[in-house]
């Protein structure tokens, strides 16, 4: 694994880098008049521009590198319209998502909506059930999002099939390297798939890796040191704070993750059966989300099963949470001791459960 994460460093570094300057046109219209609207390089997950939409209306326009992977979002809302910047200019309707523009950005937005579908249909057949339902019909429903889960992967990696000669598989790199491992990055890089030379591929490559190999000093990172408070939104829109946990007799996990992260989709078992166990001796939870689509959030809440406190500012990797406490991958999780101070950070898999058996007894 090393050895291909350095290849894959060293390839990176003899690829070009974007450098055509060329302009783009983005108008659209949103409901909401009087709301800020954002315009993102998707590549340094930062604000271009913004402006205040008038008249249920918004243009922007400039000059960015050629095929920049950009997004536009409206202040409050819980999903992004991405497309690339190819000369074409972009109309976007920011009440449903939908775009147009060149036949690739064209094509990507379709994408997109065909991928949410079959959650839409499934998250609105699963509301619709009352409590006594779900329960009756747990199995079945369990059974059949992780069927929807594994058509997600199928249906990006037909994308990728598809799509070889567009850039349009550069929006969903991130999942297709969970899937199929970092060492993909090489092989794209060897096939000299078009996109391949793309910046944001990189990036895509980068986040998986950090993910799933935390660095020692992150591991360590504010180890000893009291914990600093964070104020965010409950999926119900209360404001609540990691403080309201600390204190005499409890110990607290401020669990760092989000609904599109693989690994920590794949931890969470771990930490609700480390909760049911201790959650009677001590033992108590926040979930610290780094969603930016609230109905993303709130529906992974339910489907993993997560008892404890949720709260989100609903910003992604520009999260509060983020420079508060040096994350730059997740799954991460601090543990707070009665006093206030961090104990231990990272705890994953048997590490969580061997440090609590530490403070709780078996």
């Amino acid at each position: 694994m090393k050895q291909t994460i350095l290849s894959a460093v060293l390839v990176a570094a003899a690829l070009p880098v974007m450098a055509q300057q060329v302009k783009y046109s983005v108008s659209g219209t949103y409901a909401d008049s009087g709301k800020k609207v954002y315009l993102f390089d998707r590549l340094t997950d930062k604000a271009i521009d913004s402006l205040v939409v008038a008249d249920g209306k918004f243009s922007f326009c400039g000059t960015a590198a050629k095929d920049a992977f950009m997004a536009v979002v409206a202040e409050n809302q819980n999903w992004v319209t991405e497309f690339f910047n190819d000369g074409t200019p972009i109309t976007v309707n920011l009440n449903d998502s939908t775009l147009t523009g060149s036949a690739q950005n064209e094509r990507l937005a379709h994408y997109y909506a065909d991928l949410d579908k079959p959650i839409k249909a499934f998250m609105l057949k699963y509301n619709s059930l009352s409590n006594e339902e779900k329960k009756l019909r747990e199995a079945d429903l369990v059974s059949e999002y992780n069927k929807l889960m594994a058509s997600q992967l199928d249906f990006i990696n037909k994308v990728f099939k598809e799509e070889r000669n567009s850039l349009v598989p550069l929006a969903f790199a991130a999942t297709y390297f969970f899937d199929h491992g970092v060492e993909a990055y090489d092989r794209l890089v060897s096939e000299q798939v078009p996109f391949a030379s793309h910046p944001y591929l990189r990036k895509a490559c980068d986040e998986v890796i950090r993910a799933l190999h935390p660095k020692d000093d992150q591991k360590t990172a504010f180890i000893g040191q009291q914990y600093t408070d964070l104020e965010m939104a409950a999926p119900d829109g209360t404001m609540h704070k990691i403080s309201e946990l600390v204190g005499p007799g409890k110990w607290v996990l401020v669990d760092f993750w989000a609904s599109w992260c693989g690994p920590c989709r794949a931890e969470m078992p771990n930490v609700v059966e480390a909760y049911n166990e201790y959650h009677a001796k001590g033992f108590e939870v926040i979930g610290v989300s780094f969603d930016q689509k609230k109905e993303a959030w709130v529906n992974a809440i339910g489907q993993l099963k997560m008892p404890w406190l949720q709260i989100s500012d609903l910003r992604g990797w520009n999260c509060a949470a983020a420079p508060v406490y040096m994350i730059n991958s997740i799954p991460d999780n601090i543990l707070i001791d009665p006093q206030g101070k961090i104990i231990d950070r990272a705890l994953r898999g048997n590490a969580l459960k061997s440090r609590l058996r530490k403070i709780f007894g078996d």
